[in-house]
């Protein structure tokens, strides 16, 4: 039988960078205090992109997977489960784009 080509799990984080952008297209990340874009990721159980969203660095990491998800929305019709660590804690995060589609790990190490 094996593996679906399709996966069923992914993992989010974000990652703040600095650039050199017009004020404009760049915020600050207070917690990591950089000044420039966050990049939302989600990945599959081998590291390789899944799906990506570019926002400012002030740009929560909840706020930053619910765009990501909203606007991926299809490629996420078999995922099952989503690994992500404490900073996509919330309601807002599961009620308004998780659903019933996925579950939410508060535990890098431990998928539940």
């Amino acid at each position: 039988m094996g593996r679906s080509v399709r996966t069923s799990f992914v993992i989010l984080d974000a990652q703040s960078v600095k650039n050199t952008a017009t004020p404009q297209n760049k915020g600050y990340d207070g917690g990591k205090k950089i000044s420039g874009i966050k990049r939302h990721l989600a990945v599959d159980i081998n590291g390789l992109p899944f799906a990506i969203h570019i926002t400012t660095a002030n740009v929560s990491e909840r706020d930053g997977a619910i765009a990501l998800l909203a606007l991926n929305e299809e490629q996420f019709d078999l995922v099952q489960r989503v690994m992500a660590d404490g900073g996509y804690t919330g309601d807002n995060l599961a009620s308004r784009s998780m659903q019933s589609l996925v579950q939410m790990s508060l535990s890098p190490n431990k998928v539940i």
